[in-house]
């Protein structure tokens, strides 16, 4: 391992999680733009794949505290389409780092109740690793913990453009009429349907972009930036995240006065 740093005991992290969970609301999805493993290799005059296999202890650091948290759903952006673009290499690199990552956790993903699912043009990647992936969501696919969400070549673009192209073919073929089409119908031909918006978006690495990541899904996300690089960010980090969104005041386009007293007849989507 390239990096340990000195972690808190048990009865220390127990009492940081009850303090949090008694502070406010939990988020019930959480999505995380894992960034800056290139940079955090290159600071220490290392190659880029030894930030990509650090970055794979953040995961496994953050799906823990995740599940421990009562967390619902938490996607990670794994592998954007943009990312196809660079140097093949690389790309080899982080296709076998995602197939022996998949192939290691698995077991430890199921023991601990957490659901695998995957977002995106999975049919782009190895065969190979779709075939890990295959075996970890058959594996973990009656689990009823935290569901486990990974942005695979995905792109915002992409998964409104695949949706548009779903929803035109409906309306050829008459199973949809034009003044059907609303924000619900829409929805449902994105590739997250069935999964809840996420409550809170994070990135690390301090970058102040979304990266062409769930574009529909963060219209009303609270987004954390850290200044973190992915391969430091662990569950201290997230806990900063979450106790900063816990002060934030969700208010959806309304205003402070009607989430005290709502609307008649209006519909606040509650989480």
């Amino acid at each position: 391992m390239i990096s340990r740093r000195v972690k808190s005991s048990k009865e220390d992290d127990d009492r940081l999680q009850s303090q949090l969970k008694l502070n406010g609301t939990i988020p019930v999805h959480i999505a995380i733009i894992m960034d800056g493993n290139g940079r955090w290799a290159k600071k220490r005059n290392l190659p880029r794949i030894a930030g990509h296999k650090e970055g794979v202890e953040s995961v496994r650091d953050i799906v823990e505290v995740c599940g421990q948290l009562g967390v619902k759903h938490l996607t990670l952006y794994a592998f954007s389409t943009e990312n196809w673009k660079r140097p093949k290499d690389e790309v080899s690199m982080l296709m076998r780092l995602l197939m022996n990552a998949l192939r290691d956790e698995t077991d430890r993903l199921h023991k601990n109740n957490v659901s695998v699912n995957a977002i995106g043009d999975i049919d782009a990647l190895p065969i190979e690793v779709q075939n890990e992936l295959n075996d970890a969501k058959t594996k973990t696919a009656t689990n009823t913990g935290l569901q486990l969400h990974l942005a695979l070549s995905y792109s915002g673009r992409w998964d409104l453009t695949e949706a548009i192209k779903k929803l035109a073919y409906d309306v050829k073929k008459g199973i949809l009429q034009p003044d059907q089409i609303d924000t619900k119908a829409i929805e449902k031909y994105l590739a997250t349907n069935g999964i809840p918006d996420p409550d809170l978006l994070v990135r690390t690495s301090g970058e102040f972009r979304i990266s062409n990541f769930l574009l529909w899904q963060l219209a009303y996300s609270e987004i954390f930036i850290s200044p973190v690089c992915w391969p430091d960010f662990r569950r201290r980090e997230l806990y900063e995240a979450i106790t900063d969104f816990q002060k934030r005041e969700r208010r959806f386009g309304l205003v402070s006065e009607q989430l005290k007293e709502p609307l008649e007849g209006s519909s606040i989507i509650k989480k």
